[in-house]
């Protein structure tokens, strides 16, 4: 069997080059090891310095429009994500040893390192106010009103019949991971190289294609969608400058999400201690009997080892730690939870990795790392039920949720007359007319102007299906206006989507 040669995978490529050449140019094997190191070390610029990852500052993890600083947005849980990323990097270079060259990684630990890390920092980016829920308001709100818009009424024949049912399915399913990969190369354009961009494509599946069934072909990378329409030829070049097969992975994708996996489990329920929803010892009892249930099936001799500690031994000790302390009481919890927890799990997506190495390089292994079957996938399972059963589903969240349900849904209600103008009207507030559109044009200022741009982009490279006929070309323009409000609403942080649905629902009586 021919071992897996990751290197064939790193390309310096870039959407928008000084000078074309073919992909095999831009691949480590030709450019060598320092030229990719400096390309990356610009990826890693462009991150940190784009107004995409300032944005997290101001955007939920788990509590909406959080006043206390202690718990966490999306900006600080993405930097705990990014630490943990670099962690299973450098572990999977200590299980290798001096055998990095049989797997092609010989002098690729900084590299590989770098695109994790980064990967790890905007893999969060494209998420709208309010998280998850962000996501279903955008979702509903846009089945509920799709149907009343003129030109999704008319009936279509051909081609353009299909492609007109998908981009309906699209623009009804927002999901953060695509609207990452737009960001990234249509909104911002930052310019990443295909390596560090394709290290978020988490999902390999278009928008405008169904959910497969559970038993099908990599059912797991394409359980959600991955990429917008829009973004197809983008895509597409990605995938050819890095030989990814349709539907397959970038094999450092696995990491940034066993590190998402690891992190954002333990950090949810901290958060929730904090917010006083539960106390330590409560916890504790939860934890402890979830993960009882959880490793049934397991013999004793199976459990991780917590340095010495089976897991209900560790959380007992936090608890002790916890009892014995006077002023931190809480911190001190979760250092030995967290001390003791992430150094068996790292050690395991680690190993998992080098043991899938084939299936890993090729981008087809159909799962997360940690979702394995073993006690320490039951381990991170118990987190996340006792979250959820215990935390998210306590009033304060709930309500919380509700109100950002409101204000994303109350927000696109209001921009909802841009939506419903002609075509021929539209296009004139985007020439700067504004005669007998009173409310249209003053909605229409407010749009920012990079997404008015990328509208006028988007709106001038149809699919071949939509180019005949004036019924094809106005689905086309719809199609692009509603991903122009989808672009400004998901850009919002929490408080300004609570801050201008405020302004634009003021009364006046």
């Amino acid at each position: 069997m021919d071992m897996p040669d990751f290197a064939s995978r790193f390309s310096i490529q870039r959407p928008y080059q000084q000078r074309e050449k073919a992909p095999e140019e831009y691949r480590v094997e030709r450019c060598g090891v320092r030229a990719l190191e400096k390309q990356l070390e610009s990826d890693r610029g462009r991150i940190i310095n784009s107004a995409a990852v300032r944005r997290l500052q101001q955007k939920t993890q788990v509590f909406p429009l959080e006043h206390n600083a202690a718990v966490r947005s999306r900006l600080t849980h993405s930097l705990e994500v990014q630490q943990t990323g670099r962690y299973i990097v450098r572990t999977i270079f200590d299980q290798l040893g001096e055998g990095a060259g049989i797997l092609g990684l010989d002098g690729l630990e900084r590299a590989t390192e770098t695109l994790v890390e980064m990967a790890c920092l905007m893999h969060d980016i494209g998420n709208p106010p309010f998280g998850h829920f962000g996501e279903a308001a955008i979702s509903r709100w846009f089945e509920q009103t799709l149907p009343l818009l003129p030109p999704f009424v008319h009936e279509l024949e051909g081609p353009a019949a299909s492609l007109r049912q998908e981009l309906l399915r699209e623009l009804a399913s927002f999901e953060g991971n695509a609207q990452a990969i737009r960001l990234i190369s249509q909104l911002q354009k930052l310019n990443l190289t295909y390596s560090q961009t394709a290290c978020i494509f988490k999902y390999t599946r278009c928008a405008t294609e169904e959910r497969p069934p559970k038993d099908a072909p990599l059912a797991y990378l394409k359980k959600k969608p991955g990429y917008y329409f829009s973004e197809r030829g983008f895509v597409a070049r990605m995938q050819q400058a890095l030989d990814m097969k349709p539907g397959q992975r970038f094999p450092l994708t696995y990491l940034m999400e066993a590190a998402d996996d690891i992190a954002y489990c333990l950090a949810d329920l901290e958060d929730g201690v904090d917010k006083g929803i539960l106390d330590c010892a409560r916890l504790a009892e939860l934890l402890k009997a979830q993960y009882e249930q959880l490793r049934e099936p397991f013999d004793d001799a199976d459990d991780p080892s917590f340095n010495g500690k089976c897991f209900a031994d560790l959380v007992d000790y936090a608890l002790k730690r916890w009892q014995q302390e006077e002023i931190n009481k809480e911190h001190e919890f979760f250092v030995y939870l967290r001390v003791g927890l992430i150094h068996p799990l790292v050690e395991h997506a680690a190993r998992v990795f080098l043991d899938h190495a084939e299936a890993v390089s090729e981008g087809s292994l159909d799962r997360a790392l940690l979702e394995d079957n073993s006690p320490c996938h039951a381990i991170v399972e118990s987190l996340k039920r006792v979250a959820i059963n215990h935390v998210f589903c306590v009033p304060e969240v709930e309500t919380l949720e509700l109100q950002g349900f409101q204000i994303i849904s109350g927000l696109l209600e209001h921009y909802r007359p841009l939506l419903m103008l002609p075509m021929a009207d539209f296009q004139r507030l985007c020439e700067g007319g504004s005669r007998g559109l009173l409310v249209e044009s003053r909605l229409f200022h407010r749009l920012p102007k990079k997404h008015v741009k990328a509208y006028l982009s988007l709106l001038a490279e149809p699919p071949d299906a939509l180019k005949q006929g004036d019924q094809a070309t106005q689905i086309w323009e719809r199609y692009c206006r509603c991903r122009l409000m989808q672009d400004m609403v998901s850009g919002m942080t929490d408080q300004f989507a609570l801050d201008e649905f405020r302004t634009l629902s003021v009364s006046l009586s």
